[in-house]
């Protein structure tokens, strides 16, 4: 039986890199605290920008798709899902606006759990709020096309009390306050994800609880820079980080360490991504345009006309293109590639 040790493993996952990360995580929430105090008007136009990018990057995971336009309507309630992936798009919607809203009042209690998982097919035909009712495997596919499996999750039999103990274990080493929550946390998640309790949507759901768990710790930084956009735009580290710690997990000899490190530099990263989002705010004594600017000479390679919306979110679409052009027209700036791959370099960074 797979023992869930939050007691004392913990103080083994203390190597130099990960205290390291710890301290400068701490730092930032430190900052994080002071920001959003200071910029709590402004910061909402950041928190709608990161819940369309959560749930769309949550859902392409998983290959879940829509078109961009579709999704800002479906996550502004501008409109109804008309298929089955925008059915499921619309109910992580939903259960992140829970999280978001509530994430004070909801503890990671298996109950509670089931009907997360409802919500998030509360638009599906599909059944939520159930655990699976039959054996799951995790297949892997080579270059090739060959199909292996991966991992064998908790059988469906074992897996209500998989999830008891899972959850009861966690909530009482979170209450211990003995250990980091920011090791706890990471480790429950590789543990949920390794029993797999459900017939589809693990994990969506091990995302949002990671949300979940990080707010209630006070790390909320994901409602201001989308932790799923940037666990999409490294998934292919993330699935090695989870396979590696999965590795022995039946036998209780897996290693949490690279999960761990994973999230934590996901975690670092968010908050590095919000501070320079702050500063922009920051900066609104200089005109539009020379904000747009600004942006751009941070960067290092190409930005796009998307990138410079998201890290501007107050200045509006045609105010970017106008000055876009402009820079483009004094030299200052080259566009590169066409149609939707378009981007804009810095001429000096050509040079």
């Amino acid at each position: 039986m797979k023992l869930y040790d939050y007691n004392d493993l913990p103080e083994a996952l203390l190597v130099p890199d990960v205290v390291a990360m710890l301290t400068s995580i701490h730092e930032h929430k430190g900052k994080q605290e002071l920001f959003i105090e200071a910029h709590a008007d402004t910061l909402s136009t950041l928190v709608e920008i990161a819940k369309i990018q959560s749930t769309g990057a949550s859902n392409r995971i998983e290959g879940i798709n829509t078109t961009d336009k579709r999704l800002e309507e479906l996550v502004r309630y501008k409109s109804a899902p008309r298929n089955r992936s925008e059915q499921e798009i619309a109910g992580y919607r939903d259960v992140l606006i829970t999280i978001h809203e509530s994430y004070d009042y909801i503890p990671p209690r298996p109950n509670i759990i089931l009907q997360l998982h409802r919500q998030l097919y509360s638009f599906s035909t599909s059944p939520g709020g159930s655990y699976k009712n039959a054996d799951n495997t995790i297949i892997e596919t080579d270059a090739e096309g060959k199909e292996r499996v991966r991992f064998r999750p908790v059988p469906a039999y074992l897996t209500a009390a998989a999830m008891d103990s899972l959850c009861s274990s966690f909530i009482q080493s979170m209450e211990k306050k003995k250990h980091n929550p920011l090791l706890l946390i990471p480790m429950f998640v590789l543990d949920f994800l390794c029993i797999h309790p459900f017939n589809d949507g693990n994990g969506r759901m091990s995302r949002l609880l990671t949300l979940l768990l990080f707010y209630r710790a006070g790390y909320i930084v994901g409602k201001y820079i989308s932790l799923e956009k940037l666990i999409e735009n490294s998934k292919d580290t993330y699935y090695e980080a989870l396979q590696d710690s999965s590795t022995d997990w039946h036998e209780n000899k897996n290693d949490y360490l690279p999960f761990i490190r994973y999230y934590l530099g996901i975690l670092k990263k968010a908050y590095d991504e919000f501070e320079e989002r702050v500063q922009h705010l920051q900066r609104r004594s200089l005109s539009k345009p020379e904000r747009i600017k600004a942006v751009i000479e941070r960067r290092i390679g190409k930005i796009s006309k998307k990138e410079i919306m998201e890290a501007c979110p107050d200045i509006s679409k045609v105010t970017v293109e106008r000055t876009l052009t402009a820079l483009v027209k004094a030299g200052h700036l080259l566009k590169v590639g066409g149609g939707r791959d378009v981007a804009y370099v810095l001429r000096c960074a050509r040079q």
